[in-house]
């Protein structure tokens, strides 16, 4: 056990105190980047209380050397600790101060001890024990911006998942997703899709994204949102973050939309744990709009339709509707001439016609099983009463 410094020692350094004190506070404004401001207000404040307590608080252990494990004392430098973290800095700037602090305190302090006769071995001692002291209260910040650290990034999680809670109800309003997203440090995107995996693979999912992916377990789900998901290289990073787990992505959607992107990622998810789907990671959910549309999802209907009678949007009512018709007595009766033209009541000839003019627009596709099974769904979620 190392030797006590003899108390005779509190009594020689503690006149210097205040001094000593605004000597470290102007060293610290000047050689410490990020301290270099007016030390006023409470950052001043702060900053002033911290030394003079440090300065304080080690002569009172050459008296008594329980006083450097005083509840009330410690928590000064917890709490600068903690103050660091809140205003968004690392601590190797507060660090770097008692660093500055414990060389010029150690200097001034010896000038003292030497000019009170005090003889080497001790002056050695007390820069030991100067430095050792820095050490403690070093520690004691280290612990307050770790603790405060991990409030934060706690709060900051409950946010976010409460935000994938909200982004997931069709009623959410743009207002109540800013202020929430705001709170919870998510940039909000122009455009989400939403993402369903196992709860088991949640948080490996989230921490592979980083901050960019907002995540919730939901009754053994992980259900995800994903910014921008069309950007350059995101599929790739999808891809690697999911490690081959069973998933299923939604369409991207402008961030109002987010509910539904979610929703049909869900309802993937749920057909591919069924087996329905296949086990790709991740699944894409409209890559299989038939198969959602056919297993309940009546929401899709209308996607399913738009997108596969795009060719015909541009064609005059009256066109489009004639085409339609000759297009679902088509795929009902293929390459029956005769029987849709008595079905459709028209000549042989004007069937061979719009035949021609569907062959121009859909080209291939009518020659594609699937292509024609999506048409025939596609016409039937727009027919009257469907």
């Amino acid at each position: 056990m190392q030797e006590r410094l003899p108390s005779e020692l509190a009594e020689v350094l503690r006149p210097g105190l205040p001094s000593l004190a605004e000597e470290i506070i102007g060293a610290i404004g000047h050689e410490v980047p990020e301290y270099r401001r007016p030390l006023e207000g409470p950052f001043g404040r702060g900053l002033r209380h911290g030394v003079e307590r440090a300065l304080g608080r080690f002569v009172d252990t050459l008296v008594d050397p329980r006083a450097a494990d005083a509840t009330d004392r410690r928590e000064v430098y917890v709490e600068l600790g903690r103050g660091e973290m809140r205003a968004g800095r690392s601590l190797d700037a507060l660090l770097s101060a008692y660093r500055l602090g414990a060389r010029i305190a150690w200097e001034r302090c010896v000038a003292l001890g030497q000019k009170a006769g005090f003889d080497p071995d001790t002056l050695y001692r007390l820069a030991s024990a100067i430095f050792d002291y820095i050490d403690r209260i070093s520690a004691e910040s280290v612990e307050g911006f770790a603790a405060e650290q991990s409030v934060t990034l706690a709060e900051r999680q409950r946010r976010r998942r409460a935000l994938v809670r909200l982004l997931a109800r069709d009623d959410a309003g743009a207002e109540e997703v800013r202020d929430l997203a705001q709170l919870a440090v998510w940039p909000r995107p122009q455009t989400v899709a939403g993402l369903v995996t196992r709860a088991e693979d949640a948080d490996r999912f989230a921490s592979r994204l980083g901050g960019e992916a907002i995540v919730v377990t939901e009754q053994g789900l992980a259900l995800a949102f994903l910014p921008d998901p069309d950007a350059p290289g995101r599929a790739a990073e999808l891809q690697q973050a999911l490690e081959d787990a069973p998933a299923a992505l939604g369409p991207t959607v402008p961030l109002e939309r987010a509910a539904i992107s979610l929703h049909r990622a869900q309802a993937a998810f749920g057909l591919q744990e069924r087996g329905v789907l296949p086990p790709r990671s991740p699944l894409l959910s409209d890559a299989h709009l038939p198969d959602l549309l056919l297993h309940g999802d009546g929401a899709l209907a209308a996607d399913l339709a738009a997108r596969a009678l795009a060719p015909l949007d541009d064609l005059r009512d009256g066109a489009r509707e004639r085409l339609l018709e000759t297009l679902r007595a088509w795929l009902d009766e293929p390459g029956q001439v005769t029987r849709v033209a008595e079905r459709l009541h028209v000549h042989p000839q004007t069937v061979r016609y719009r035949m021609a003019q569907l062959r121009d627009l859909f080209g291939e596709r009518l020659e594609d099983p699937d292509a024609r099974f999506e048409l025939a769904l596609a016409l039937r979620a727009t027919a009257p009463g469907a």
